[in-house]
């Protein structure tokens, strides 16, 4: 397995544009290579008898009931709105 190299951070952060000292090229190439080792373990894992899953909870469409309910009231809602003008709220201007 190849180690990472500070020309390597390099090459990568061309492409992201990014600018790095010679120490966070270091330190992000000791981070990679620790990557590296850790995902080359998971080749050592037996994972004979286990179920492929796309997500460790079993649960599917857990999802509320949708149950009709009572609007609130108009009036008592543009009570709680800092501006409001003909039955409609006003909100700041985006553009």
């Amino acid at each position: 397995m190849s180690n990472f190299t500070k020309e390597d951070v390099q090459y990568f952060a061309d492409f992201a544009r990014l600018a790095l000292t010679e120490e966070e090229k270091a330190a992000y190439a000791e981070q990679l290579q620790q990557m590296v080792e850790l995902t080359a373990k998971l080749k050592d894992v037996n994972t004979e008898g286990v179920a492929p899953m796309t997500h460790p909870l079993h649960r599917v469409n857990v999802l509320r009931e949708d149950k009709p309910a009572d609007l609130l009231d108009r009036e008592e809602m543009l009570k709680n709105v800092p501006e409001h003008e003909d039955g409609m709220i006003q909100v700041p201007n985006t553009f």
